[in-house]
């Protein structure tokens, strides 16, 4: 039986204190493709830079990863703050 690998949802802190949410099978790749000005549009500006990783979480499957990076996306800034702080971040 074929394992299935992981995906996982990441947040990035900008520079201009916005958040970035994205999803991938691998965190570190692509965090660094970001810092490389190779990942999203949204990091490709010059002014977002420098970013930090702030935070990850792992999921089972790629619905799931996906599910909840779009959860997290598409809620108020208060409210991703609410979540990263539940999950021992703080900015």
């Amino acid at each position: 039986m074929k394992k299935s690998k992981p995906y996982y949802i990441y947040v990035l802190y900008c520079a201009d204190h916005s958040l970035y949410c994205g999803f991938t099978d691998n965190v570190m790749r692509r965090f660094s493709a970001h810092q490389h000005y190779q990942g999203a549009k949204y990091t490709k500006v010059k002014k977002r830079h420098p970013l930090r990783l702030i935070y990850s979480e792992r999921f089972a499957t790629k619905h799931d990863a996906l599910s909840a990076e779009y959860h997290f996306k598409h809620q108020p800034r208060t409210k991703k703050i609410a979540y990263l702080r539940q999950h021992g971040v703080s900015l």
